[in-house]
């Protein structure tokens, strides 16, 4: 006896299609909060004043959230940040030999149809800190965003983290700007 069941598949592409965007804060370890000066080419976590804040140039990060096939590896992110009257999206370049962090201006795109230097995959910090994260690079498995001291400045980069390591440079929270 032959018994025949109809299947459906449904075919889903690799494409990324924006679902939602948060505007938060990033603060580090420290409880600074990341600023983005594009007219310097930096981002750096910085101590800011209550007055600062109020004004919000480069602090109030856009968080795009797309929709994906694979959530084992995290919810996929960009980033973007308003300074003046102009957008910023964060991106990854190498640069002599080195991955480096960039703001470049522009909108980050409602659809990506594949691998993207714009994206970051969203992850809980640790089990026992489920209200802090750590941002892995889409397109380097291990790298992920963190600080490292340059002088006086703490200055956003991406480092490899090997898999069993906790590193406290990489742990960020995402806030809501209080008014």
């Amino acid at each position: 006896m032959l018994f025949f069941f109809p299947f459906f598949f449904t075919l889903e592409c690799d494409a990324l299609c924006k679902e939602k965007t948060l505007h938060r804060v990033l603060r580090n370890v420290n409880s600074q909060l990341l600023v983005v000066r594009p007219d310097l080419n930096v981002a750096a976590f910085e101590n800011v004043t209550d007055q600062e804040m109020q004004s919000g140039k480069g602090m109030l990060f856009s968080i795009h959230c797309y929709k994906t096939t694979t959530p084992l590896a995290g919810l996929p992110v960009a980033f973007s940040v308003q300074v003046e009257d102009k957008s910023y999206y964060m991106c990854c370049e190498r640069e002599c030999g080195e991955m480096t962090i960039r703001f470049k201006e522009g909108e980050v795109p409602k659809e990506i149809p594949g691998e993207s230097n714009i994206i970051f995959f969203k992850k809980t910090f640790t089990s026992c800190c489920p209200n802090a994260f750590k941002f892995e690079y889409s397109m380097e498995r291990g790298m992920f965003l963190a600080f490292e001291e340059e002088g006086s400045l703490r200055k956003l980069i991406l480092k490899k983290l090997s898999k069993d390591e906790v590193d406290e440079t990489m742990k960020m929270s995402l806030q809501v700007r209080s008014e």
